[in-house]
């Protein structure tokens, strides 16, 4: 199955750049690229992606007020931003508004592509140092006394989501079988009360749950 991807941008050079990559990968097709998100429902109706990378700093609309928008109107449809920032303010403000991961555009090609696929199958990819600032800006908040009753290989694998793990690097350091993965993450969303793995992640780290 190919994978058709939105890109809402509005660096020329970093829209040709990634268009390029999509299309050269066997498993994406680059359906659209808009410089600004002036039509942002209407232009992703016309592509029908399977998923949005979003910039955040554009014209008009910014790339948060535009992926609260989606959430609103598409709560299925996968949000990647893509950013040079770092800011924790825009980082928060980009999880609040539903997006599904967090990626600098700086990160190399392969992982860039290997993100895009594990936000395809339900992951929260984040570039590393990201994933180190949900941590730390989480880490003063009071533990949760509710239980949610998770095993202990839930909660391993659970810790593996936070650290930004793959379902499939989590198969292979839980030396597992990927549906059995699927099948653990799945029991963590029912007893979390979530339905994503980026809500889990953040429900995990606010009531220090791994």
């Amino acid at each position: 199955m190919t994978n058709r991807i939105v890109i809402f941008d509005d660096n020329e050079e970093r829209l040709k750049s990634v268009e390029m990559l999509l299309n050269l990968s066997p498993d994406f097709e680059c359906a659209g690229t808009f410089k600004n998100c002036n039509k942002l429902l209407e232009d992703i109706a016309r592509c029908a992606p399977h998923l949005i990378l979003m910039d955040i700093d554009m014209p008009g609309m910014n790339g948060i007020e535009a992926t609260r928008l989606i959430r609103k109107n598409l709560d299925l449809l996968p949000v990647i931003i893509q950013t040079i920032f770092e800011e924790n303010e825009k980082i928060f403000d980009s999880l609040r508004a539903g997006a599904n991961g967090y990626l600098l555009k700086k990160t190399p090609p392969e992982k860039f592509l290997e993100s895009l696929r594990e936000a395809l199958d339900g992951g929260a990819p984040m570039t590393g140092s990201i994933a180190s600032k949900v941590l730390l800006y989480f880490s003063a908040e009071q533990q949760a006394t509710k239980e949610y009753h998770l095993t202990e290989r839930e909660k391993l694998i659970l810790g593996l989501l936070v650290k930004g793990y793959s379902y499939k690097m989590i198969a292979n350091e839980c030396k597992i079988a990927f549906n059995t993965v699927n099948n653990h993450i799945r029991n963590i969303y029912d007893k979390l009360y979530v339905n994503s793995a980026t809500e889990a992640v953040s429900l995990a780290i606010k009531e220090r749950l791994v």
